[in-house]
């Protein structure tokens, strides 16, 4: 960083030399995957070798947190990203999947210092869902790629 940046950290985009682990829930797995191909599209536009993304399946959002976990304890990613997609249905189930594997993503990235880009879409309908796919698979890659490039500036 130069002194006339000012102390001000810039959102580099460049996914050259960075390993990234995606961790997908296959529950509603046409909309997972869906995801998954948007974000390793995005992934590779922004320079992240293929050979560098590491993807794993788990069943279903609640799962997404333990593997995340464990690529984080590895120490062998920049960053992650956490896919996943939860339908409103007529249960509080909803609520408690929503909230505890969003609360999990947060805490893993915290414990672990370690990017974690959260796209498990919490929507009212399959409709709202797949109106989503593509932008949030994108951004989740441009979240992973600045958020490890953030985080080695400020290490």
């Amino acid at each position: 960083m130069q002194a006339s940046d000012k102390g001000h950290a810039s959102a580099s985009l460049n996914g050259e030399n960075l390993r990234i682990g995606i961790v997908q829930a296959r529950f509603n797995a046409d909309i997972t995957q869906s995801l998954a191909q948007a974000c390793i599209t995005e992934l590779r536009a922004l320079g992240v070798d293929p050979a560098h993304i590491r993807h794993v399946t788990v069943p279903g959002a609640l799962e997404v947190p333990l593997a995340l976990q464990a690529m984080a304890d590895s120490e062998d990613y920049d960053a992650l990203v956490a896919l996943g997609c939860i339908i409103r249905g007529e249960t509080y189930h909803f609520e408690l999947v929503a909230n505890e594997s969003g609360a999990a993503v947060t805490r893993i990235t915290l414990d672990y210092a370690t990017p974690i880009a959260n796209a498990i879409l919490t929507v009212e309908n399959e409709q709202q869902a797949w109106a989503r796919t593509e932008e949030k698979g994108r951004d989740a890659a441009r979240v992973a790629v600045e958020m490890a490039n953030l985080m080695k500036e400020l290490q």
